[in-house]
């Protein structure tokens, strides 16, 4: 789920993967943030909480993250923050549904799973098991 999220004059892109995960791990500006939502008492059921996301004033949004994590369209599966390659889950040739987790990420001490962006066959693997990515590095292709 994608939010747009105003602080101070400034629209900041917010996605969250899972709601009702604990924590909730939100993206903002590709960094990581945890949050952990406060339960509603149970006299209430008509509210529902709504978690706020203390973000320091980073400037202007940058172009670069605006875009996609992976852009089906083509064929890519990029790298959503920094972080440590520690698992690769496929291999070239193997087909794969959408949502699969394809690997795993390591950033900040959190391990995040990477899924396929689109139904299809794996083209090539880009990195291996502990290489360092950054924000954006092609990780994934799809074959054509």
């Amino acid at each position: 789920m994608k939010i747009e999220v105003v602080i101070d004059n400034q629209t900041y892109t917010v996605e969250i993967e899972d709601i009702h995960a604990r924590p909730v791990i939100a993206m903002v500006e590709g960094q990581p943030f945890e949050v952990w939502p406060e339960a509603q008492p149970a006299a209430e059921p008509a509210q529902t909480a709504v978690p706020v996301i203390s973000v320091p004033d980073a400037g202007p949004v940058s172009s670069a993250l605006e875009g996609p994590e992976s852009d089906p369209a083509s064929g890519d599966v990029t790298s959503p923050l920094p972080g440590v390659i520690v698992a690769i889950l496929v291999k070239p040739g193997q087909a794969v549904s959408r949502g699969q987790e394809l690997c795993t990420l390591e950033a900040m001490k959190m391990k995040n799973a990477i899924r396929a962006n689109k139904a299809g066959t794996i083209g090539s693997i880009e990195v291996a098991v502990g290489d360092q990515v950054i924000h954006g590095q092609i990780l994934i292709t799809y074959a054509e």
